[in-house]
């Protein structure tokens, strides 16, 4: 499938989710509750509670726990969705740092901003782009972090070569999201709902730590789990795979 027609059906998945607020991607038991996801994959009560809006239980992990951000810095979250780690990022740097959200589908823009105004967040801005060509500013970003999401872009390798382009020197990355530990068949890597559900888009584990180094990254894998994978009945094996990226 070409990388425009993973794209569309990327947005029309998720513009839905945005709009009906339907917690269900990533591989998740649809029947648990957004707060049941966050909890299993490391965000705290306090977290949970925050922005109960902008939580739609997609996420893999928590990026913004993995790393220390710090008062006055400025975050890229990559695709920010309805600005859940966003804002908790925005918690983290203060009244004097930063957080740009970016996502490219529009209702998830729109949910984001319509948190913002309500939450009254003044240090955080959404912008709509395509992570694989960032709106951001050369060597502009302290951290990026990223949830669940790059697993659902097509050239992986522009996602991260854009990630170093913005980040300044001895910026770091803090990524939660999907990797295959076999192979899929060309009808899984075909298939809608494992495209949006953030597996058929997903790579090898040494293919996607590989295409990190290849940017020009120091990496190194904070934490794997396998939970998700273990659950499922149609054997296909991957685990959530949290990482450091530095510049």
């Amino acid at each position: 499938m070409k990388g425009e027609e993973v794209k569309e059906i990327v947005k029309e998945t998720y513009g839905n989710i945005a709009s009906q607020g339907c917690g269900c991607g990533c591989g998740w038991d649809p029947a648990l509750t957004t707060g049941e996801i966050s909890t299993q994959i490391g965000y705290s009560e306090e977290d949970v509670n925050a922005v109960p809006e902008a939580n739609l239980g997609l996420g893999c992990g928590n990026p913004t726990a993995l790393g220390k951000i710090q008062k006055g810095e400025t975050v890229l979250d990559l695709g920010s969705g309805a600005g859940f780690d966003s804002f908790l990022a925005a918690n983290r740097v203060g009244e004097v740092g930063k957080v740009i959200g970016v996502d490219m589908t529009e209702q998830m823009i729109e949910k984001a901003r319509a948190n913002n105004v309500k939450y009254s967040y003044r240090n955080v801005e959404f912008r709509l782009g395509d992570i694989e060509e960032l709106p951001v500013e050369d060597n502009s970003v302290d951290v990026i972090i990223s949830n669940c999401v790059i697993n659902l872009a097509p050239d992986k390798s522009k996602v991260f070569s854009e990630a170093y382009r913005v980040l300044k020197k001895s910026g770091r990355m803090y990524v939660s999201d999907i990797v295959l530990l076999k192979e899929l068949t060309e009808e899984q890597k075909n298939d809608s709902a494992l495209i949006a559900g953030c597996i058929a888009g997903a790579i090898l584990k040494d293919d996607y730590l590989d295409t990190i180094k290849n940017a020009g990254f120091n990496v190194k894998v904070l934490s794997e789990v396998r939970t998700i994978s273990e659950q499922r009945t149609d054997g296909i094996a991957f685990e959530n795979l949290n990482i450091e990226a530095r510049k």
